[in-house]
Order: C-alpha cells, then sequence, then structure tokens
C-alpha cells in the first residue's frame, strides 16, 4: 500500500501543536513507543491489528476519529481498557501507519528534496508576526527576532512563491512589510541592526550588539528580494536599507570590519580578520554605493591553508562546515578566482574534509557513520557549540546537526543526498517534525535537540535551491553592488568547475 506523503502531523490529535515540546508525558510515551514500532512494523505490519471501525466515522470514513476529551464517548469502554491507553493506542496506530509513508523508500530524490524543502521553509511562514515580518531566533517559546533569520526568511518566501507553495500575492505582501518594518520601526545605527530584537516591538532585547555579520546577511536577503520583485517598492526599499549602511563606520578607522558596536561600551574588540562566513560581508561593504569600504580591505583578512588527510584548503578557524556554506548561499563562485584561489573548490575540499573527519572517529563517537556527518555550529547537549572538523579548531563531541550534510548538496551531491535520507530513514522519528529537520543530535549521549533555529533552517532551503536550479545566484548575481565588487576584487575563468 502506498500512501501520499503531504504531512507528517496526525489530523485532529492536534500533535502539530505539541509535537516541538517533549515536556508532556503523553508525547514522550508516544515518541518512545513509535520510534521502536517504527522500525519493526513493516515485519509485523502492525497497522492490520487495527480494526477499522476504531477508526472511522461514518460522516468521515477516511479520516481518523476525533476522540473527545471527554469520557462519556466511551460509555462502554469498547478498548477494553481506560480512556488514556485508548487515545495512546490509536495514536500510535496512526504514528505507524505515517510513518511508513513518511519513510518510503520508493520516493524519489526530487520529490524527497521537495517535501524537506517545503517542511523547511514552512518555519519563516508559520514563524514569523504576519504584521511586521519579523522571523523567530528559534522555535523556542518566547524566542526574539534574529535579523539574520529574516534574511534568510526573505530569500525562503520567494522561493516558495517560484516553487507553488504560496501565492505570489502573500509573497510580495509579507516582504514588503518586512522591508518597512526594518527601514521605519527597528532601532538603527548607521543604518546597522541589532542583533536580537523583540518579535512584537522591533526593540533590542538580550543586550545584543549592532551586528556586522548579522545585518550583512539580512541585506543580501533584501537585495535578492529586490531583484526578484524588480521594479516594485520592495526594490526600491532594499536598495535604501542597502544604501544607509555605513560600512566604513563599522570598520573602527581599520582596513577589516568589526563584528559590532554596543552603545554602552562602543566597538567590539573582535573584527572579521581571518577566513569564514566574512566573505557576504566584505561583498556587501566593498560593493556599497554610497558607504564603500577601501579595495584594499579585500586583502586585509588572512587566508590560512591546512591540510586534513588529503584536503589542503583555506580553513576557518573553528573548522565550521557553515563557515564555507553561508557566502555561498548567494554568490555563485563557481567562475570567480582570489587570485588562486576558487572558493567553489574550496568548500568542496572542506566539506570532504569534515564528513572524512567523522568516519576517522565513528569508533568515539556512535552518532558519525559514512553517512551521518555534518560537524558545524549548532545546539548540543551542553548548550550551543562551535563544532568543526580539521583542518581548524576541530571541536566536536558526537553532535550532528543535519543542515549542514544537507546543505552541502550544490557542492556534493551525491553524499549529501545519501546523508540526508539516511538521517531522515534512521531518525525521523526523533528528529523529523513539522519544519523539518531539527536542529542536531547526539547518539553517544542520546540526546535530541528540541528547537529549529532560523539560520540553519535557512542555509536548508537557500542551498537545496540552488542544488535544484540556481535561483538564488541567478537573482543575487545580477546585482549592481555584487558586480562592483568582484569586479574589483576577483577575476573570472571561462568555465565553472563540476558540481560533483
Amino acid at each position: 500500500m502506498k500512501f501520499e506523503m503531504k504531512s507528517f502531523l496526525i489530523p485532529d490529535f492536534s500533535l502539530e501543536k505539541s509535537a516541538p515540546s517533549d515536556s508532556e508525558g503523553l508525547q514522550d510515551q508516544t515518541r518512545r513507543e513509535f520510534g521502536r514500532f517504527c522500525r519493526v512494523s513493516q515485519i509485523l505490519q502492525l497497522h492490520k491489528i487495527v480494526p477499522a471501525r476504531l477508526w472511522r466515522t461514518r460522516k468521515n470514513p477516511g479520516l481518523p476519529r476525533k476522540i473527545s476529551k471527554s469520557s462519556s464517548d466511551l460509555p462502554n469502554d469498547p478498548f477494553g481498557a481506560n480512556f488514556a491507553i485508548a487515545k495512546f493506542g490509536i495514536i500510535l496506530a496512526l504514528l505507524i501507519l505515517q510513518a511508513q509513508a513518511l519513510f518510503a523508500e520508493d520516493l524519489s530524490d526530487e520529490a524527497f528534496l521537495d517535501k524537506l524543502q517545503h517542511d523547511t521553509f514552512n518555519y519563516f511562514w508559520q514563524e514569523a508576526n504576519p504584521s511586521n515580518g519579523l522571523i523567530r531566533d528559534s522555535s523556542s517559546p518566547g524566542s526574539p527576532c534574529s535579523i539574520a533569520a529574516v534574511g534568510f526568511g526573505l530569500v525562503s518566501i520567494c522561493i516558495a512563491e517560484k516553487r507553488g507553495w504560496i501565492d505570489r500575492r502573500d509573497a510580495y505582501n509579507r516582504v514588503l512589510t518586512t522591508l518597512k518594518t526594518f527601514y521605519n520601526d527597528l532601532q538603527t545605527e548607521h543604518g546597522f541592526f541589532y542583533h536580537f530584537v523583540d518579535m512584537n516591538t522591533g526593540k533590542r532585547v538580550w543586550n545584543s550588539e549592532l551586528s556586522s555579520i548579522d545585518t550583512a546577511l539580512f541585506i543580501a536577503g533584501a537585495l535578492f528580494c529586490g531583484e526578484y520583485f524588480k521594479g516594485t517598492k520592495v526594490d526600491q526599499l532594499a536598495r535604501l536599507l542597502y544604501r544607509r549602511v555605513d560600512w566604513a563606520w563599522m570598520s573602527n578607522g581599520k582596513n577589516i570590519i568589526c563584528m559590532g558596536w554596543k552603545p554602552e561600551s562602543g566597538f567590539l574588540p573582535y573584527y572579521w580578520d581571518s577566513y569564514s562566513e566574512l566573505i557576504i560581508l566584505y561583498a556587501l561593504a566593498i560593493g556599497s554605493p554610497t558607504h564603500p569600504i577601501p579595495q584594499s580591505s579585500w586583502r586585509a583578512w588572512k587566508r590560512p591553508v591546512g591540510s586534513y588527510g588529503d584536503h589542503t584548503l583555506v580553513y576557518s578557524y573553528t573548522g565550521s562546515l557553515f563557515t564555507y556554506m553561508y557566502s555561498h548561499a548567494w554568490i555563485d563562485f563557481r567562475k570567480l578566482m582570489d587570485e588562486e584561489i576558487n572558493y567553489w573548490e574550496n568548500s568542496i575540499k572542506a566539506i570532504k574534509a569534515n564528513r572524512q573527519y567523522c568516519i576517522n572517529n565513528k569508533d568515539k563517537f556512535s552518532t558519525y557513520d559514512e553517512d551521518c556527518w555534518g560537524l558545524t555550529a549548532s545546539l548540543g547537549p551542553d548548550g550551543y557549540k562551535a563544532y568543526g572538523a580539521k583542518p581548524g579548531l576541530g571541536f566536536h563531541d558526537g553532535t550532528i546537526a543535519p543542515f549542514a550534510a544537507i546543505s552541502s548538496m550544490p557542492f556534493y551531491r551525491e553524499y549529501a543526498m545519501r546523508a540526508a535520507r539516511s538521517m531522515y530513514e534512521k531518525y525521523g522519528d526523533r528528529m523529523y517534525w513539522k519544519y523539518g529537520f531539527k536542529d542536531s543530535f547526539n547518539l553517544t549521549r542520546n540526546w535530541w535537540a528540541k528547537d529549529y533555529l532560523g539560520i540553519n533552517q535557512g542555509i536548508i532551503v537557500l542551498m537545496i535551491e540552488n542544488a535544484r536550479s540556481g535561483m538564488v545566484w541567478d537573482y543575487f548575481m545580477k546585482n549592481d553592488a555584487i558586480k562592483r565588487w568582484y569586479l574589483k576584487c576577483l577575476t573570472t575563468q571561462s568555465t565553472c568547475p563540476t558540481i560533483e
């Protein structure tokens, strides 16, 4: 029997609302039992022992029965047990049926990617304040807005419209609302925005800094939308937001860009001075039509070279995989050369080194194997950590973030697809819910993230789209500022490296 895979949610049982919280006893019990039963259900075919009369109604013979919390609905206790056990049994039976659809082996790669990308996009539509467009930093209750998550979300909304998941007018209005909020309502200094702001008021929270990189990621998202909705109010607002950012001010008299500024203490003591996700920041700063930093700033940051096994590359200090991907979400580096460096090929080497590092350490940590890899900054058993591989610091504790391997899709499609499907099939009962994969997990410590993080959701949506169509690259590379940057700082080669 084949099932249509439209949603992992079970109708009428309100699991969509309760799934993110693992604290409720029934959900904990359901999830534990679900994990056990899903692995043996194909052999035992447990669904055949659940009589149809227990979960069909006369009016809706094809739908699961909605069970009332009132015991009066079951006066004769037809399940032969108390109501709580009966409810649990029906939920479990339906979860088994749904699991067979969710983990169907005959789903094509394209259909799998479409489902994964669509589910992940839903984070940006549902975890947003529709009145102002602000998007939560995480799915944790009470989470503030992350301006970087908004940058990823803006692009994701355009992708969703292009794919037909949302109406074009709805997409345009949400983007326009967001840009108006940033232009008119958010606190700003020299055009930069605070890292975290209140979801309703837009005011600074958590004593956060004016963030140069997070402002850059928001601006990149806004400029993409300007290209996508060319000649509209969105295009106008995106350009106005970009033009008022004073990148030279954030350099604080140096030839490199400071990481941030606080009104209480001034500029932070940290600068973007070595290879990392910084390329998108420098590209926007050098290409600015109003407040550019000098071209010489491009050569001012370090490009350390190191090796792991057979892979020699320009590496980031932490070795976190996201640092090799964020700039690539917007910029198509395949034909761009930074003297002898092609950052596309460099990221392929980093991805291969990261995967090999996991394989070489699989005897130490049970999470790792040939199809379960991806060390990057993420949630972990001891909080948010800058996990990574060598070359680089290479700190790790057995925690894998699915988004790392999935976001490798444009570079290393075969192994990224294998990793995504393997984690989906093996751990989907614990990891895959209404917004796709939760942030991370650690088998060695039997730890599973409860939350989604906006920026990690965003890189999944953008990089899957680049792997499928190149859409983000196609629009963003049309922007005049990006052209100014690469014509000043880079050279081009006539052919693109092969996508693996």
